[in-house]
């Protein structure tokens, strides 16, 4: 499967306008995915169903990109769409999505819904899916720290069951230590939201984030070249 890491060549503004529609049919088809789980209707139906989705899917395959999305860059703005990506992606229809912002003092906070397409145990998330959004958030913070890093390790400590429905997330990075700044420790907590806006602690996860050698290189001489 090809891979994508490169700039994108649409401008902004075209970006912004697919944005929309791309988000909503993501939206469109998480809500399929919950009524096809819960779903009662008669096996006819079913059937029914099945082939009105799989002419919709033959619509979008006219025209799409090789592989993965992959991660692109603003023509213009700079910034980084990762809209493949399976936690946060805007047009993954697997991602919650997991909405995130950044505080002043670097701590990233991260929000979601999580529903059917989630359980593990009855009426609980499943633990893999915690690990996925951990590993996002604490990710997410190497990068706000200006240290970004691919996943080395990540230990979860699940303290509690998380039951479906509204959760957060916060990490933060550590400081770097000196001579290994390409390395970045980061430590956070997913937690569930009750009705009552009270939050419950479910997991504590801390991981390591390491920039490999030959992109600090690559990183090294593109710096070079603009300083010249």
């Amino acid at each position: 499967m090809t891979s994508h890491w490169m700039d994108d060549p649409i401008s902004d503004e075209k970006t912004a306008r697919v944005a929309g529609p791309a988000g909503a049919l993501a939206d469109s088809v998480r809500d399929l995915i919950d009524a096809v789980i819960r779903s009662e209707v008669d096996p006819d139906e079913l059937e029914s169903v099945r082939g009105e989705v799989e002419a919709l899917t033959k619509r979008l395959r006219v025209q799409q990109i090789p592989g993965s999305f992959g991660q692109t860059h603003g023509f213009s703005s700079g910034a980084i769409r990762a809209w493949g990506n399976a936690a946060i992606g805007l047009r993954n229809a697997v991602a919650p999505p997991m909405v995130n912002e950044t505080r002043e003092d670097g701590t990233v906070v991260g929000r979601a819904t999580l529903g059917a397409a989630y359980e593990g145990p009855p009426g609980m998330a499943h633990g893999g899916v915690v690990a996925l959004l951990l590993d996002q958030v604490l990710g997410e913070a190497a990068h706000v720290a200006g240290r970004p890093g691919f996943t080395a390790y990540l230990t979860v400590n699940y303290r509690h069951l998380t039951a479906l429905g509204r959760i957060r997330t916060e990490a933060r990075a550590e400081p770097p230590e000196r001579g290994a700044e390409h390395k970045t420790f980061v430590r956070g907590a997913l937690f569930t939201i009750g009705e009552d806006g009270s939050e419950t602690l479910c997991a504590e996860a801390e991981g390591l984030f390491v920039l490999p050698r030959h992109l600090r290189e690559q990183m090294a001489k593109e710096s070079a070249q603009e300083g010249l």
